[in-house]
């Protein structure tokens, strides 16, 4: 039996900065633009994908969030692609607290138990669980990557990425409940599959050495 695989490619970028950031409220599924700041950070991310990736065939995936989605169509423009949004790949979900102040957040909020940090809904009404928030991230993850194109972008939100590299080295979800690969807006990380093994890693983690001062989470 002949072992044919092939090598393939994901950069993740963290969206740059938001309207909700500057604002200070709370993000997850609130949906907000991309600032002026934001937009000039997305112009730099996708310079430095170019050098990164350099002339081969990508595909570029998207959380459907505006503040991901922009960011996005920023990047496809200098690869001469198209984006395919999902909403999968949306940030956590901090239900009735999302587009609060975050101040109002912070008073509320609880940390999740030992015993349960997968189930744990933080205290607020209706938002979703790590639990529920892996499943979705995973699915996309793997959507992405049985696709055959061998470079692949994912345009996501700050805590989204670590459930993206849980997906990708295939830790089960049953095992995500204290993961954290902490990430500042506008990073890119670099996932490999390499072309014979098939062993997944981390190339390259939450790399801002293309911004100038940016700043902004999640």
């Amino acid at each position: 039996m002949v072992h044919v695989t092939k090598m393939k490619n994901l950069f993740v970028v963290t969206h740059p900065q938001s309207v909700h950031h500057v604002e200070h409220k709370v993000g997850g599924w609130y949906d907000t633009a991309l600032t002026a700041k934001g937009r000039a950070d997305a112009a730099l991310i996708a310079r430095r994908l170019v050098d990164l990736v350099g002339g081969v065939p990508v595909e570029i995936f998207s959380s459907d969030l505006l503040r991901a989605s922009q960011a996005a169509d920023v990047i496809a423009q200098d690869f001469f692609c198209k984006v395919e949004t999902s909403s999968d790949l949306r940030e956590i979900s901090y239900g009735v607290a999302g587009g609060m102040p975050q101040a109002w957040l912070d008073e509320r909020q609880q940390v999740a138990p030992d015993d349960n940090r997968l189930n744990h809904r933080g205290g607020i009404e209706d938002g979703e669980t790590r639990r529920e928030f892996a499943e979705r991230i995973y699915r996309a993850v793997d959507h992405i990557a049985s696709r055959p194109c061998e470079t692949q972008i994912v345009v996501t939100h700050g805590f989204a990425l670590t459930f993206i590299i849980s997906a990708w080295i295939k830790m089960p979800i049953a095992n995500v409940g204290y993961v954290s690969f902490l990430a500042r807006s506008g990073s890119i990380t670099h996932l490999q599959q390499d072309d014979y093994w098939c062993n997944r890693g981390v190339l390259r983690l939450a790399d801002v050495s293309h911004l100038m001062g940016a700043s902004g989470k999640g």
